[in-house]
């Protein structure tokens, strides 16, 4: 599949692109910073470079894509203004629906509810300190995912609580709060697997499954 992705000089951007090339797929990696493109990727990753409010680099990035990624989260810097990554993440799904492609996979917290999942501790204490301390942050994650799931889109949202680095353990948990047992910690080296893995997986369609170690 040729697999476009967003946010893919992040920390869990870039071994969302590395996932995607082990496991056969075509990457085109939207930039803000061509100095951050890791020099191992090479010509096998063609780079889209715009900010993430350019509606037509954006549209230029997923033309010819069977399936968008967003590895894109909020700064978490009190200083920070604006709810770019909400417009941004409109432009997406608005380009998606121009060229046809269905399949999104992105991000989120505990701070999004599932569907089909009550409020535990593990969603409400995330909600809680987001709410308080990094307002902007929650408005901006809250209206992404929104954007997307209110697309029409056959979307997938992976959440979890607390990213560290390290290497993957192989090992998850997964599912939804009030319903199966989830941790708080996952590395990203595991969230950025399963983020790839669900590119071509139907199992979490319309859904927005929480992950853990």
């Amino acid at each position: 599949m040729n697999v476009t992705v967003f946010g893919a000089t992040g920390a869990i951007g870039q071994q969302v692109v590395d996932q995607l090339r082990s496991n056969g797929h075509a990457v085109t990696a939207y930039v803000r910073n061509p100095g951050k493109v890791p020099a191992d990727w090479g010509k096998d990753v063609t780079v889209v470079v715009g900010e993430i409010t350019d509606a037509a680099a954006i549209d230029r990035a997923v033309a010819g894509a069977d399936a968008v990624v967003s590895a894109l989260g909020p700064r978490m810097d009190r200083k920070a203004t604006g709810l770019p990554l909400i417009e941004g993440t409109r432009h997406i799904v608005e380009a998606m629906q121009r060229h046809g492609v269905r399949r999104y996979v992105g991000n989120a917290t505990p701070s999004i509810l599932a569907p089909r999942e009550r409020p535990t501790w593990q969603t409400r204490l995330p909600t809680f300190m987001a709410k308080t301390f990094l307002p902007r942050a929650y408005d901006e994650i809250v209206g992404m995912s929104q954007a997307v799931t209110s697309s029409g889109l056959d979307w997938t949202i992976v959440r979890f609580l607390a990213p560290k680095d390290g290497a993957a353990k192989g090992k998850l948990r997964k599912g939804f709060f009030g319903t199966d047992k989830l941790g708080f910690a996952v590395t990203r080296a595991d969230i950025a697997a399963f983020t790839a893995a669900q590119v071509d997986d139907p199992r979490y369609i319309g859904a927005a499954p929480a992950i853990s170690n």
